[in-house]
């Protein structure tokens, strides 16, 4: 048996779909955008939707549209994708980790006041593998300071804190729709916001700084292409209509995990706040100190179960290590997180016998390993 790490869920409905867009005249900005982007920005609770061709280029657009630039510095996380804090490069802007909280592994609120200098222009929390980050603090503390707030929500479409939709804090959240997501869009992402005018630099810097209402050759400002094409909308209009359904299957996933990892010695499995309704993106355990995790990976690998170390973290890179001469310690909590997680095989269609099966060689894996 070979079990990959995700796999997407396409049904004979988002085929449908797209063959759709093929028969008609429109395969760029066209019908099937203006409604995506109506879909999502509404289970966001959001005014406005930008369709973009992923999450990466969504944050950097936010970035640039809130202004921030040279010298500016924006409070984050190191311990997620490296996109979330590249978009802060783009812009020449400097991205200023805080360490993370051990039992949610997001931001951690307590600690981004003694962060914050006379060049803070920004938070930028991002809810990872599906679980919010603890919005309301984070808030308060950029209502206090007078900062904006960037959500990194490329992991947590439908999550809910205290209520709320994931993306529905800030200044503007984006969500991303990679194959190993919960739904996807082949490439893709939307930029979700309640700012007339961030919606407009958006939608212009997205489309090579053609201002709206404008002609194709006319370029009010330095620009990018960033349009998501009419197919893709087309496959993220027919996954957004079985999103209940693949929210459920995927908790029923994780379920089945939990329940059969829960006894094994060494092993940790996600910690859920009670403060929100997780939208589950991967399914990340934490192995004990003394088993060596690679050797685990390695093992896994030989009995045809992927699995990958979710996340390595991005003060760690070698790219960040020569630009701001991090080094091992600089953040803990985020390092000794990372040395432990483990993201084991997760889609909409697993099956309880292939979880089984899973579980038993994380097992074997564990034993052998020690």
């Amino acid at each position: 048996m070979f079990i990959s790490l995700s796999s997407p869920d396409i049904t004979e409905k988002e085929i449908a779909a797209v063959t759709g867009v093929l028969e008609s005249r429109f395969l760029a900005l066209g019908p099937q955008m203006e409604e995506f982007e109506r879909q999502v920005a509404a289970l966001a609770g959001r005014r406005f939707g930008i369709a973009v061709n992923s999450g990466t280029s969504g944050l950097h657009l936010l970035v640039r549209a809130l202004g921030i630039g040279e010298g500016d510095e924006v409070i984050t996380t190191p311990f997620s994708f490296i996109a979330s804090a590249n978009c802060i490069l783009f812009e020449r802007a400097r991205p200023v980790f805080v360490d993370i909280d051990p039992q949610t592994l997001n931001l951690d609120p307590a600690l981004i006041e003694k962060a914050i200098s006379p060049r803070t222009r920004a938070i930028l929390p991002v809810h990872v593998f599906g679980q919010p980050a603890d919005m309301d603090p984070i808030m308060e503390i950029a209502r206090r300071h007078g900062l904006r707030v960037i959500e990194d929500s490329c992991e947590a479409i439908g999550a809910k804190y205290r209520g709320r939709a994931a993306g529905s804090f800030g200044d503007g959240a984006v969500f991303a729709f990679y194959p190993n997501k919960q739904i996807t869009t082949g490439e893709g992402g939307v930029v979700v916001t309640d700012d007339e005018e961030v919606a407009s630099l958006c939608r212009s810097m997205r489309n090579q700084g053609r201002s709206e209402g404008g002609g194709w050759l006319d370029h009010e400002r330095l620009g990018f292409n960033y349009r998501l094409d009419e197919l893709s909308c087309a496959l993220g209009l027919a996954q957004l209509q079985r999103l209940p359904e693949i929210l459920e299957r995927r908790a029923a996933v994780a379920a089945a995990y939990n329940r059969l990892l829960k006894d094994v010695p060494g092993v940790v499995v996600p910690y859920i706040s009670p403060d929100v309704e997780m939208s589950w993106f991967v399914y990340v355990i934490r192995l004990h100190e003394q088993i060596n995790r690679d050797r685990v990976l390695a093992l896994l690998q030989q009995r045809g179960v992927q699995s990958k170390p979710y996340f390595t973290p991005i003060h760690l890179q070698p790219y960040y290590r020569k630009l701001f001469d991090f080094r091992e310690g600089d953040f803990p909590v985020t390092e000794r997180v990372a040395r432990a997680v483990l993201a084991l095989p997760f889609f909409t269609g697993l099956r309880e016998e292939q979880v089984a099966f899973v579980v038993r060689s994380l097992k074997e894996a564990i034993a052998e390993s020690m």
